[in-house]
Parts: structure tokens; sequence; C-alpha cells
């Protein structure tokens, strides 16, 4: 939002203040402004007023035109002119040799044979709106040679606030709230509104209104006639262009006005066309057609302004083409009204369109509000156009009223909160220059919050303390330790578990940490061949790709892996983030934090990558809990995984999730000679399988005994098994030692271990262990390879 500080001080002033000094102070007491500041006109100069005397046609040119100009000065100037508007006796801006206009030097220059000594100039060329349909018209009765500059508020400084940072402020959302900022910072007092007193109308004709739906807060309007002028004055035409907003009609342009100044929305509807005011919803959607003439669906959520049954406007949004303000306009009904904020952004959301009025009804503006725009509208017209009329009472109705807050508290809470001596003095003026009542009884303090922050930022006692702070300055506080007492913290098992994962992954693995969003992000997962699976999903999205929550974190990887494979021919990711999976018997979602990994490798096989994760997997349970895990084949539910390489991750009885392989279609679009493999554990799971006790067992002084065999076998399950059967006290350890395919098929090769804690063994008694597993396999038709 853009700032005029010649707007500020038509309410506090602020001579004799480095006004760039007192700007910053606002950004570090107030609200953040952005780095640049702008200096309007400081590029503008030598433009006057001036006369045209005389007009010929330039016999050469259809558009040109040969001017006789009096700018104030001794003899009339010569200029070659191309506006349309030219006219005998029209006063315009001209701007004399050597004037400035932005980066252009006005001199002597021929134009179609003729030279110009001079520039009659246009608002944009000016830099003062956007309208450059002809040179400026000045109707204002001034002498010629008159500075542009003594004419208007030409030379001003703009800065930008943040809009983020003033998301709880719904008071600063206009200049006069921003005013009252400045005036605490400045310890200068704050001029009162100038406003007319709308009682003097109360024996008025009432206007047709009624709220039926509580959406509406208050609805405050006025009807005024013998409206003759339709362009705004030139100095509230700069103001709104230095803002940001553009010039349209009198009437169009005040409403625009009083919202930057007082941060009050308002709407003006033509009189004829609004008879009968009532602010509801429809049962039925239906289709409206806005002022920038969007044909836009309406559902039965939307709160409407209507003309009895017929919509004349979307409520805090947008008015309606059909009651727009023309040019023949002479009478309006005049809205000033507060919606609830939360009904407000829905609508915005669904409609996908935001405007000006919505940023501010979206938080929360202050009800009390109303009727004083009201009061600030009239004034302003009426010092625009004195013949207008005002032909209704202040009509006003009210389903909402926030309650009064009040907060009491003591100079110790002060002084303990602040870690610094704040007298009473600055304490009372610095609340009662924000506009809080203050009452003081010895050390305490009782404070009237005032309604335009008590919509939803000051509610506690600790704000009080913000407001004091901030205006006495953070930057003035001593700078010491803070004495408080520390007490250890001892952090949740589960979290506990994601940071040793973290740290084996990352330090022993050389992983890569990633970070996502919990969308299915149906764009993303189209180009890889994934299904966007149903789940929870956001009502009212205003982008469909970022619609559905995820159940799995596996394919936003692949989505990751896809934009990192230039990256290098080897590497790994991994994440614990948030899925979903539906909602539950009370209609939250059921939600789960998971551990997902994904290795990439364009020279490395599938088979490499597989069981990499696997020890990756089995190193990090036996680091955490001391157990051992273990697979059991699984069946894909999912479009991308391998129908047939999944394997359910198992430990103490207990599935933590999945190791697999990328299906081969999701793996070619990703990249055609690439291997991809991935693992999705429950966090939570794992956290709760309980940890074995370390087991501390002497090594044998005798020496031991290791035994090779190669199975002809696809997996080492029955092998595990045909070993743990024999049950011999000699075999200590098994080991997979490696696998490979040839002619005879895959093979396994695994390596036994044994031992004897008091004697040396036999290879007889080896040999018979080893003889014993090899005839229990056979009995399976799992032959040793010869």
């Amino acid at each position: 939002m853009y700032i005029s500080m010649n707007w500020i001080q038509e309410f506090v002033d602020l001579s004799g203040i480095d006004l760039m000094a007192l700007i910053h102070q606002f950004s570090l007491s107030t609200a953040e402004v952005e780095n640049e500041i702008f200096l309007k006109g400081s590029d503008l100069s030598g433009v006057v007023v001036a006369e045209i005397k005389s007009i010929e046609n330039h016999p050469e040119s259809k558009k040109l035109h040969l001017l006789k100009v009096d700018c104030g000065e001794a003899e009339l100037v010569d200029v070659v002119c191309g506006a349309p508007n030219v006219r005998v006796g029209m006063k315009t801006a001209f701007a004399k040799l050597g004037a400035q206009l932005g980066e252009i030097t006005i001199a002597p220059r021929k134009l179609a044979g003729y030279t110009s000594h001079g520039m009659c100039c246009s608002e944009k060329e000016l830099g003062l709106s956007d309208n450059n349909d002809g040179i400026m018209d000045i109707t204002e009765d001034v002498a010629v040679g008159t500075d542009v500059k003594d004419l208007w508020q030409i030379d001003d400084i703009v800065f930008e606030v943040d809009n983020k940072s003033l998301t709880n402020r719904p008071d600063l959302w206009g200049h006069y709230g921003i005013a009252r900022e400045f005036a605490a910072l400045a310890k200068r007092p704050l001029k009162p509104m100038e406003m007319v007193d709308l009682e003097q109308y109360k024996n008025l004709p009432a206007i047709d209104m009624k709220i039926e739906d509580p959406l509406c807060q208050r609805y405050s309007c006025l009807t005024v006639d013998n409206i003759t002028r339709n362009v705004a004055p030139m100095n509230m035409r700069i103001r709104l262009f230095y803002c940001g907003m553009r010039a349209i009609n009198l009437l169009a342009d005040l409403t625009n006005y009083l919202m930057l100044e007082m941060g009050q929305p308002m709407h003006a509807f033509d009189s004829r066309k609004v008879e009968k005011i009532r602010i509801k919803r429809f049962d039925k959607p239906f289709t409206f057609q806005t002022l920038d003439k969007v044909e836009r669906q309406i559902d039965e959520n939307t709160l409407m302004i209507c003309n009895g049954d017929k919509p004349v406007a979307i409520a805090g949004i947008m008015g309606g083409f059909d009651s727009e303000i023309v040019a023949d306009t002479t009478s309006l009904t005049l809205e000033s009204a507060t919606f609830d904020a939360a009904s407000v952004r829905k609508s915005t959301v669904r409609l996908a369109h935001r405007t000006d009025a919505s940023s501010r009804y979206e938080k929360s503006l202050d009800p009390e509000m109303t009727v004083p725009a009201i009061a600030r509208f009239v004034k302003l017209l009426q010092d625009a156009d004195a013949g207008m009329r005002v032909t209704s009472c202040l009509t006003d109705e009210r389903a909402f009223t926030y309650p009064q807050i009040t907060l009491d508290f003591d100079k110790h809470f002060v002084d303990r909160y602040t870690g610094i001596e704040i007298s009473d003095e600055h304490i009372v003026s610095t609340l009662t220059a924000l506009g809080f009542t203050v009452r003081q009884d010895g050390d305490k303090f009782s404070v009237d919050v005032p309604s335009w922050r008590a919509t939803k930022d000051v509610t506690i006692k600790a704000d009080i303390i913000e407001e004091i702070t901030r205006i006495y300055g953070y930057d003035n506080f001593d700078v010491h330790t803070a004495e408080a007492p520390l007490y250890p913290v001892r952090e949740h098992v589960e979290k506990t578990t994601e940071n040793k994962v973290k740290d084996i992954l990352v330090k022993r693995y050389g992983l890569h940490e990633v970070h996502s969003y919990i969308w299915q992000y149906s764009d993303e997962y189209k180009k890889l061949g994934i299904e966007v699976e149903d789940n929870i999903r956001l009502l009212g999205a205003a982008n469909p790709n970022i619609e559905v929550i995820r159940r799995s974190i596996v394919p936003t990887q692949l989505v990751q892996v896809k934009g990192n494979t230039a990256y290098a021919p080897t590497f790994g990711m991994f994440e614990i983030g948030r899925v979903a999976d539906g909602v539950d018997e009370n209609n939250l979602a059921r939600e789960y934090k998971k551990l997902c990994i994904t290795l990439f490798s364009k020279v490395e096989s599938v088979e490499t990558l597989y069981f990499r994760l696997r020890d990756m997997l089995a190193v990090t349970v036996d680091d955490l809990k001391h157990k051992e895990l273990t697979w059991v084949k699984a069946e894909a539910t999912h479009s991308w995984q391998h129908p047939k390489n999944l394997n359910a991750i198992v430990c103490d009885g207990v599935v933590l999730g999945s190791l697999g392989v990328a299906h081969p279609v999701v793996a070619k679009k990703i990249d055609k000679k690439a291997a991809i493999v991935f693992a999705e554990i429950d966090i939570d799971a794992l956290s709760h399988v309980g940890a074995e006790r370390i087991k501390y067992v002497e090594p044998s002084r005798f020496p031991g005994m290791e035994q090779d065999l190669t199975f002809i076998a696809d997996k080492y399950e029955p092998i595990k098994k045909a070993i743990d059967a024999v049950n011999s006290p000699l075999v200590n350890k098994v080991a997979v030692v490696g696998t490979y395919t040839d002619d005879a098929g895959k093979s396994i090769t695994v390596r036994i271990f044994f031992s004897h804690a008091e004697r040396t063994l036999t290879r007889e008694e080896v040999q018979a262990v080893v003889d014993g597993v090899i005839a229990d396999l056979e009995k399976q038709g799992i032959a040793l390879k010869k």
C-alpha cells in the first residue's frame, strides 16, 4: 500500500521534522516500509499555467496546430501542438524552455517545418495521472504564469508499506490510521477529521434497507441528489494516482479516496437503480455481471447486496455492472458497511477475484467506522460540488457489535515485561496518542481499547506492552542479559527419532534432505503418468494443481528427482513430512508423519540400489532400536509402485512401511536409463517400537570357522529360515555376501559364522550343521550350487 506524506500531514503537523528519519522510525515501530521511497514531483520544474490565445491549423498536417500561448511573459509564445482538445481561451499546463519533465529538458524543437518554443502538457506527461487523451484543461480561476506546483500539491514523498505487516492492523489500511502512528511517534497532536453532522438530516425520509443475513455486521446508507460535477478536484486525483489508483469520475473517486483515507471501503449506487436494499444470500447459484463486465458464478454462500430480490453487488468485493455510476448520474445511494471477514475471504477465493475493498474487509474492519465514513464523504462531496443535496436521513442497521475490551495492569507488569524503567507519563501519553482511554490509580492502569484496535489486534495485556515499547523504540532499550529461570526440556520420542534418522542418513550415507508441500501436484503428476488419488480436498481451491492432499511422499520425491536428474549421475534424497489418509469418525484428517527415501542412479543397477537402500534402513533401525528388520512380499496398490518389486518393512511384528522400485512407466518418464528405488516408513510407528537393550557377549578365546554356501534361489528368506531351523548354538552370525545370475538362474551366497566359547570347533560338527541346512533346503527345491 502506498502512503502519501502530503496526505498524512493533512492530519498531523510534521513541520521541522526529518520526514525520511520519521518514515524509518515508522518502519521499525509499526509496519515494514519497502526500500524505495519516491520523491514525487522532484523531477518536474518550469511548468506554468498558460492561456491559448489563438489557433491555426498546420498547413501540412491534419493533427498539428499552431498556437499562440500566453504564459505570463511579455510576448506570446509560438507552440506546435497535436492535442485534439485545444481551443482558444483554454488554460493549460505549459512547459517553458528549460523546463524539466522527468529526464526530458524542454528546448526549441522544429515540428513539420515550424519551431515550437515550449510544450503544452497532458496530465500523464506531468506524472499526475495516466490520462493522455489531451492537454490539461485547467478550470480554476488562476493567473497565467502561475507555477503548477503552487496550484496543486505535486511535490510529495510517497512510500510503500508491506501489506503482510498490516494483516493484524485493519486500522492501518487508511491514511488516517497511519497518521495516528506518525502523531504518536512525533509526539504531535492528531487533527480531527473534518466531517458533516449527519444529525441535521434526521427528519428526512429513511431508506428502505434491511439486513437479512448476519454475515453483514453493519450497514449504513444515505442518498444524495443534484450532483452536477463529474470530475474530482485535481489534488484528489493526484493523491489517488500517487497511491496507485486511477481517476474515474467524481463519485467513484470519492469512494476510492475515502477507502485510502479511512480504510473503509464504500460503494455508490445510482439511485435510479437501487430503491429497496436487502443484504442476503440466495438459495440457488446464479450468474452475476460485476463492474469489470465479467460474468461470475455466485453460489449460495456468497453474500449479496440486492435491490429487493435483484442482486446489485457482491458484498465486500465489487458492485454490479447494472447499478454503476454513469456519466448522467445526478443522484446516488451511498453504502458504508462491514461484513464478516471470513465470509468475504472465502467468497474472494471461490470467485478467484480479490479487490482493494475485499483486501480490507478480510482484515476485520471496525463496524464503528461506517457512519464517520459517510459523514466524511458528504463533507468532501460538498467541497467538490456545493450544489449537492442530501435527500435521506442516515439509515443505519447493525447485526453485530464487538465487545468493549478493558485491560487492567500495573507498573510492575510493564517493568517485568520490558526489563527497563518506563515512566508513568510515557505509558499514559503513548496509549492516549494511539487512541486508548487510560485511567490511572497510583501504579495501576485501566485501559479501554479503541474500537478500531479491538476487532482482532489488542486483546490481552501483553498487547499493551507492545504498544508502549514500540513507540518508546526498541532501539532505545538497554542491552543486558535477561534474568529468567531456565529448565531442561526433554524432547519427545518422535522428535528424538527424527533427529537421529536425519543424522544417520546425512552423515553416514550422504543423502540430501529436501522439503515439500503436502499437495498432490496434478500437473507434475500427469507428466510422470502418476494418478492423482482421491483424498482430502481443499474446498474452493483457486488453483486446481494444489487441490488434493497427498497420501504418500513418494510421488512428490519422484517429481523432485525428475527436476534434478542433471544434478549428478547418482544421488539420494529424503524427507520427513506429513501425509493424510481420509478423515476419521469426527471428520478430522487422519494425519501421519512419514520418512521417505529415494535413490537415483544412471550408472548403477536397480538391484544394487535396492539392496543399498535395504541396508540403509536395516542399519538405521539397528542403530535406533537394536532390532532387525524383516521383509515381506507386498502387493502394489499405487500407480507409481512396481507391480512385483515391492516389500513391506516389518520390525517386531509391526509393519513400518514399504521398500520398492519405481514403476517402469514412471521411471522412463524421469530418465530412460536410470534406476530409481524408494522406501517410506511411518515415523510414529517406528518411534513406538520398543528399543532392545544392548547385550554384551564376551568373544570366544578360541578360533571360529566360516562357511560360504551358494544356493540357486530367488529369495533369501527360506535360506535364513533353514539356518534358524537347525537351532545350533555354534552358529553365531549369518550374512548375505553376494547375489548373481547366470545360466542356472539367480544365486545367493551366504556366509555362516561358527564359534564356541569354551573350545576349538571341529570340522565334523560344523559340517553336520551345514549338511542339515542343505538337506532342509533340498526338500524345498532349493539346491546347493556345485
